[in-house]
């Protein structure tokens, strides 16, 4: 019976010896490209429904809007990511759908490509460098993947095209606080994702993808502070950026500053209510940047100001939610990235619902009542106002 029971145990430690053999020979053998994880998403939309207005439209927005309009491919992306090591994360997103022009769409560009490195293992201090997000703005940084109205608001959005841009960032926070912004996003809760507690970034200024043009650097910097009262979680936002914008383009004929540089500075303020199931969003945000004067036929630094605020009501039933809200806005100033910084004034109010039929497929459908002055050299007293009905299909994978 002993030597039964010794030979047991015998067999027990071999078995268990070779199976921590192999578990540390498999965990060796993992490679980082088996950290790297891919998704993405797809957007169809159609702006024609109830159109009362073709020349009312919106550059920075949707290039589909006004015009002749039809169906249109807003976005096509795939998106490459993982933590490759303890300390560094890589993340990598190509949109194949950009749209350059009116006429040219469907081209390939970056949207993101960047890195992540951490200075500690609980990756809470981090340094971003390459192309990526302008921590400046709440919906400006939530994805469009999880927002709800089609577009951004002009306010803020007028800040930086594109959202993006090329430079070195350091965030900062906690990681339960890193744990929380990740589920934000996750629980359908339409976070903006994790970019800190605390940023600050030095970037060119220009936008994404597009060379710097003067010796300039922007800096950008911001505060936000995430809290839960009960089942309620709150969030509150502050920043500011400044430096100097070279115009991209301008019309023959129009005066402009020496080497059609202005300065370009903002300061703005967020509040979050998230949806548990009434949702708030507001931002507004004051500052001085170049803007087309008609009176004077030049390009002038001048004040702009404006904000937007969407309410909304999440509501679950089986698998399937659907989210009504309604969003306020308005901007008053120039936007830079446009011809001859193209002077605005802009009220829009629009309502819709946002129908997630499951993870992979969602439907908005949203009626737009807008009101807009948009002035340059060659188009003058340009006030357009129309309403008109906007759909978009949604794929996730």
């Amino acid at each position: 019976m002993k030597k039964i029971l010794g030979l047991i145990v015998v067999t027990l430690t071999v078995f268990n010896t070779n199976s921590q053999t192999n578990k540390d020979s498999t965990e060796s053998k993992k490679k980082w490209y088996d950290n790297i994880s891919l998704r993405g998403y797809l957007q169809v939309r159609y702006n024609g429904l109830l159109e009362t207005n073709e020349d009312l439209g919106c550059e920075q927005c949707d290039k589909s809007w006004g015009g002749d309009g039809g169906f249109f491919i807003r976005r096509a992306r795939m998106i490459f990511f993982g933590q490759i090591h303890p300390r560094v994360y890589f993340y990598i997103q190509p949109d194949f759908a950009s749209s350059i022009s009116s006429s040219s769409l469907h081209f390939t560009q970056f949207r993101d490509a960047y890195f992540d490195f951490s200075f500690d293992t609980k990756n809470e201090f981090r340094l971003r460098l390459g192309q990526s997000k302008v921590p400046y703005g709440f919906e400006n940084m939530q994805s469009s993947q999880n927002r709800l109205p089609l577009d951004r608001n002009d306010a803020l959005n007028s800040a930086v095209s594109n959202e993006r841009d090329l430079g070195a960032f350091f965030y900062w926070a906690p990681k339960n606080t890193r744990k929380l912004f990740s589920s934000l996003v996750n629980d359908g809760l339409k976070g903006s994702g994790d970019y800190g507690v605390f940023a600050v970034g030095v970037y060119n200024g220009q936008t994404a993808n597009r060379p710097e043009l003067n010796k300039n650097r922007h800096i950008v910097s911001r505060i936000t502070y995430p809290f839960q009262i009960k089942n309620q979680i709150i969030e509150t936002s502050l920043q500011a950026y400044k430096g100097e914008f070279t115009l991209l383009s301008t019309s023959s004929g129009v005066k402009y500053a020496e080497e059609k540089t202005y300065v370009d500075e903002r300061i703005g303020g967020t509040f979050v209510l998230y949806p548990k199931p009434f949702g708030i969003l507001a931002e507004y945000n004051i500052g001085r940047g170049p803007e087309f004067d008609k009176l004077s036929d030049s390009i002038t630094t001048q004040s702009l100001k404006g904000g937007f605020i969407t309410v909304c009501y999440k509501k679950s039933f089986g698998k399937q939610t659907i989210i009504p809200f309604v969003r306020y806005q308005t901007y008053n100033g120039g936007k830079k990235h446009e011809l001859d910084a193209r002077s605005y004034k802009v009220e829009d109010l629009e309502f819709g619902t946002e129908w997630q039929i499951n993870k992979h497929f969602e439907l908005v459908v949203m009626y737009t009542m807008s009101s807009r002055r948009f002035e340059d050299y060659a188009l003058q007293d340009n006030y357009q106002r129309g309403n008109l009905i906007r759909i978009q299909a949604q794929l996730n994978f």
